[in-house]
């Protein structure tokens, strides 16, 4: 289970309001690395820590900056190793909708180390997926997406698939390098622009439901609880 980072416009948004959960005087422009625009760079999700729509999602407990991400994913229905550019999008079977949870203060604690995201990420019903795993036949372009984030009803972002700046097929080529891909592997496009609290100043607070939509992927639905004392 991977997750990339595919859209500039979110990597722009989030690096400059980090003041929002570090502090600071105000939003500040951050300079994109090069290697960005180069590698579809990622990090390897906890599988354990999976999650359906309805489920409930629990705060965790050290962080006050619960933030959902607005993205979606491929799931691999055929096994390769050294996958040409041109014959990837034959190896994905289908797409569903994800929602990468994540305690913003940790993660940007953590990852000053030069390492991470940790317990950013890692918490029990961090990862939510679903409603369902459309097959690629079915969705048709996957970079033709509407994608649309509610909490409590109330439409607070838009984006589009289209503005991925690393595509699946970027994806699979750069991972298959010289290692074996298989069946029921999981490839995250990371957050779409707008898509987070952090983007549009708006975290995650307990009771609140969260509601994402992508077309022809479904909505995934899921609602914050407290943690166990």
């Amino acid at each position: 289970m991977r997750d990339f980072l595919c859209f500039e416009k979110h990597l722009r948004q989030a690096r400059r309001n980090r003041y929002l959960v570090l502090g600071g005087d105000g939003p500040k422009d951050v300079p994109i690395p090069d290697q960005w625009y180069k590698y579809p760079l990622y990090y390897k999700c906890n599988r354990l820590n999976v999650i359906g729509t309805d489920d409930d999602v629990t705060m965790p407990s050290y962080t006050k900056f619960l933030d959902f991400e607005l993205e979606f994913a491929a799931v691999t229905g055929k096994s390769g190793r050294n996958v040409r550019h041109e014959e990837a999008m034959a190896h994905i079977f289908g797409f569903c909708v994800f929602n990468d949870f994540s305690a913003r203060d940790a993660q940007m604690l953590e990852m000053q180390g030069g390492l991470g995201p940790a317990k950013g990420k890692d918490f029990d019903t961090g990862n939510a997926i679903g409603p369902w795993l459309v097959t690629a036949d079915e969705v048709g372009d996957p970079y033709s997406l509407e994608m649309i984030a509610r909490i409590n009803g109330e439409e607070i972002c838009r984006g589009t698939s289209a503005d991925m700046h690393h595509r699946f097929e970027d994806i699979l080529a750069y991972v298959s390098q010289d290692e074996t891909i298989y069946p029921g592997e999981f490839f995250g496009s990371g957050t779409v622009g707008n898509g987070c609290g952090l983007e549009i100043g708006r975290f995650l607070n307990v009771g609140d439901v969260v509601e994402l939509e992508i077309s022809s992927l479904g909505v995934l639905r899921n609602r914050i609880v407290a943690s166990d004392p």
